[in-house]
């Protein structure tokens, strides 16, 4: 019961992220040079190891709860982002998809190497949310990606080379 309850929680959090990102994304006092958001800094994330995908890395300790669950959520939805390519520009500095942006590493032992890269980068906490949501209201990996790379297609940088799902 916990479980599910934790599990709709998450759900309904990143929803919540999902809909105050668009509405901040689509204020008039936008930049008319570029139509791009917010990214981050491309430079070579520092990488935090912690016991498993359920003990968040301390850089994450003054961020917001929303960021925090965008974290938690991506751990636990590896398949998914491995399939979902990020728009930001950090397939410059090695990233292959959104998963890159907040895992460095799975370990064998279960242990995670976190990647601080999505903590400032609201294209990578964006396409991360709108996955997990989606995923969970029953689309497949194979429609998610569709919808991700038409909503990103036009002012964002080139994505990730990211393998396309074949489901």
């Amino acid at each position: 019961m916990e479980n599910m309850y934790r599990k709709n929680r998450i759900l309904l959090t990143l929803f919540a992220v999902i809909l105050v990102l668009s509405a901040c994304s689509s204020t008039k006092n936008e930049s008319k040079e570029s139509p791009k958001k917010k990214t981050a800094e491309h430079t070579m994330p520092i990488g935090e190891e912690t016991a498993s995908k359920d003990v968040l890395p301390t850089f994450l300790n003054n961020t917001s709860e929303t960021v925090q669950t965008i974290y938690q959520a991506a751990a636990s939805h590896q398949e998914l982002l491995e399939h979902m390519p990020c728009y930001c520009g950090c397939g410059e500095m090695g990233h292959k998809d959104n998963y890159d942006c907040f895992i460095q590493e799975n370990k064998k032992n279960g242990a995670i190497v976190w990647d601080e890269h999505g903590v400032n980068c609201d294209v990578c906490l964006e396409i991360a949310a709108q996955s997990i949501v989606d995923y969970n209201k029953g689309k497949s990996m194979k429609e998610i990606r569709k919808s991700i790379d038409e909503k990103y297609k036009e002012g964002y940088a080139k994505p990730t080379p990211t393998p396309m799902p074949e489901v």
